[in-house]
């Protein structure tokens, strides 16, 4: 899987754990494709502080997947939900994701 889309998945379900700066930060250069120096020019700091924040939280992000797994375990959850026949159950168990 490309990292960039990794790390915006892993985001989904971690990025409230972090300050508004950092999740502000990752954004702009994750989602909103800003450039470093863009993101440096918009909140009046070094690009260098941009950098160093948002490699922090990409380690951070993996940290988090590698201790608490939700990602890894919502693949499996809906592998599992795959194999289901009952579509009445499958549908319940897919509105809990």
């Amino acid at each position: 899987m490309d990292r960039r889309i990794y790390l915006t998945m892993l985001y989904d379900y971690y990025g409230e754990l972090f300050n508004e700066h950092k999740r502000l930060y990752f954004e702009d250069y994750y989602f909103h494709n800003l450039s470093l120096g863009e993101i440096s020019e918009n909140y009046n700091v070094s690009r260098n502080a941009v950098h160093k924040t948002i490699k922090s939280v990409e380690e951070k992000l993996n940290e988090y997947e590698k201790k608490l797994g939700l990602h890894q375990k919502s693949i499996l959850f809906n592998e599992i939900i795959d194999e289901i026949t009952d579509e009445d159950l499958k549908k319940r168990l897919q509105e809990l994701l």
